[in-house]
């Protein structure tokens, strides 16, 4: 593997989250109490093969449909400048800050300063040690976490993504940028892997750091993005 590591964490928890507030998503409080452990992610059901262009068939949905939104609302853990370590944490804040502005080209993203009003919460801390497909314990420099939440009491309640995703910032400043722009991409509805090592959603890491998405990573956003779902304020 290249400094990275292996990408790993497709990991999913259904929750319940208090009533909404606002129809503007960016101004609703989220939180809530975990109704359920059990891994969601499922296979769409497409193609065993990759179409021209995208790997759409490699996506993984729920059970409740496509985990994606009109609007993203993004919490960043903000850098302490009196700390020891607020280089690293700057030279993070950096990282992030790139792999953030590479998906606002293809995805209407808002950045927030409280965490609870955002779907998606980029935290600074290494990911504990996760398995491989053989039980091996693995360690990743990255990893995104997802949970489904409701909006308000009730069944008929809409649903939204969350999502949190944690970034070591024990790497140099490309690797972290390499490894944010996969996990958000993960954030941002891409539950699966390329198996092309020029994406941004590579199954693994190459030798030099991607810091572009690819044109199979836009258009697999371009064909996930026109798919209907039912998730809150979704497209």
């Amino acid at each position: 593997m290249g400094p990275m590591g292996c990408w790993m964490g497709l990991g999913l928890l259904l929750l319940a989250a208090l009533p909404g507030q606002s129809a503007e998503p960016c101004t609703q409080l989220r939180g809530g109490d975990p109704l359920a452990h059990t891994p969601l992610l499922q296979p769409a059901g497409e193609s065993p093969s990759d179409p021209p262009g995208d790997y759409r068939h490699r996506l993984q949905t729920t059970a409740l449909g496509w985990p994606v939104q009109s609007t993203w609302c993004v919490w960043v853990e903000p850098s302490q400048a009196d700390s020891p370590t607020s280089g690293t944490s700057q030279r993070w804040q950096v990282a992030i800050a790139r792999a953030l502005r590479e998906w606002q080209q293809v995805l209407p993203i808002r950045e927030v300063q409280d965490p609870q009003r955002a779907q998606v919460r980029v935290w600074r801390r290494r990911p504990p040690l996760g398995r491989d497909s053989m039980g091996r314990a693995r360690a990743s420099h990255g990893r995104a976490i997802l949970s489904l939440r409701t909006l308000g009491k009730g069944a008929a309640q809409p649903v939204e993504p969350q999502v949190e995703v944690l970034i070591s910032p024990g790497q140099r400043l490309e690797a972290i940028q390499a490894t944010a722009l996969h996990e958000l991409g993960h954030a941002f509805g891409l539950w699966g892997h390329s198996e092309d090592p020029g994406d941004a959603m590579a199954i693994s890491p190459g030798a030099r750091p991607i810091l572009q998405l690819s044109a199979r990573d836009r258009a697999t956003v371009r064909w996930l993005y026109q798919q209907a779902t039912p998730m809150g304020s979704g497209p």
